[in-house]
């Protein structure tokens, strides 16, 4: 039997040409979920990508897989209801940071406590890049950039912060331009089994004019000893920080969300990325609806046949549904 082919980087590629702004995170971000596909070899056919309303949710146009463009702030709703039909599939939703922590906050909360094998990247650039840069809800109290007639009068949303609390169970944060982190967490994200955020820093170069690649790069403080820039970001891994839960003793998990909120809040002369914080421990929504219901994995709604030949319905999830009441 002829060994299968192996996936490449091409195989995740559409014909379709992308019009963001030259020099905008996304791209980076689109590389990096292309990259982390294609070293997992996850087949097109087993992958959907949902997104919501702005520049990010035009990125599944770009992805060879199932791609569903959803309306405003509703990504995570649509994903996780297409993983709980179809287990198999690996399910990617992206957000900008005002469709997802905006209008989106609710189900960004929520998507937290049920632990829906999914991966959700949020896009923050700090403004509503699609509609003339108004300030996000990622945005910090008494910022002004210059498509805002006066600083930002709203306190910030840490998305770190907000899904460690809300019960994500994989946490990380990366950095648009270095594709190759960024590819790295992505992949770490999507295997692991539960609900993970990758909160994404991604430059808005039209309307973002304070938090730019130069400033993130810290070109605007030079070493005096070598004549480089001193760069903001710096990686968690590279300082001995671990995240991961261990023995999912309460005291254990209380001592890791603590720090990782900690962490969380670290910004201006050095923001970190990389893992914050990882429970392995915690079921998935799925494990938790087999143990009630366990025809729900071999027999999931997506997978059963929808029609006889004779165009006759013959899905039937009776069973499933009789499992799941309580007599």
């Amino acid at each position: 039997m002829a060994s299968q082919q192996r996936l490449t980087l091409a195989h995740y590629r559409t014909p379709l040409t992308n019009d963001w702004c030259p020099g905008c995170g996304d791209f980076g971000i689109l590389a990096s979920i292309q990259m982390a596909l294609a070293e997992l070899q996850i087949p097109p056919h087993k992958a959907a990508i949902f997104s919501g309303i702005g520049c990010s949710g035009k990125l599944p146009h770009f992805v060879n897989a199932y791609g569903i463009h959803t309306v405003h702030g509703r990504p995570l709703p649509f994903a996780i209801g297409a993983k709980l039909a179809n287990p198999s599939l690996t399910v990617i939703a992206v957000s900008g940071d005002g469709d997802g922590l905006g209008i989106g906050a609710g189900h960004f909360v929520n998507a937290g406590r049920r632990n829906v094998d999914l991966t959700y990247i949020i896009h923050n650039n700090e403004v509503y890049g699609l509609t003339k840069g108004q300030a996000a809800p990622t945005m910090r109290l008494g910022m002004k950039t210059k498509a805002l007639a006066k600083p930002n009068i709203n306190d910030a949303v840490n998305p770190v912060a907000l899904a460690i609390v809300s019960g994500y169970t994989f946490v990380a944060r990366g950095y648009a331009y270095d594709t190759r982190h960024l590819k790295e967490l992505i992949k770490q994200a999507i295997q692991h089994k539960g609900t993970a955020l990758v909160e994404v820093l991604q430059p808005c170069p039209t309307y973002n004019d304070v938090h730019t690649k130069e400033w993130y790069g810290g070109e605007d403080r030079i070493d005096p000893a070598t004549g480089k820039p001193i760069p903001r970001i710096y990686k968690l891994e590279e300082t001995g920080y671990d995240g991961v839960v261990k023995t999912g003793s309460e005291e254990e998990v209380i001592e890791k969300k603590a720090r990782a909120i900690a962490k969380a809040y670290e910004w201006g002369d050095r923001i970190p990325i990389g893992v914050f914080y990882v429970n392995p421990f915690v079921p998935s929504y799925e494990e938790r609806i087999a143990k009630l219901a366990p025809s729900y994995l071999q027999a999931p709604p997506a997978l059963q046949p929808i029609r006889t030949r004779s165009l006759k319905p013959a899905a039937d999830i009776t069973p499933f549904l009789e499992e799941l009441l309580i007599r």
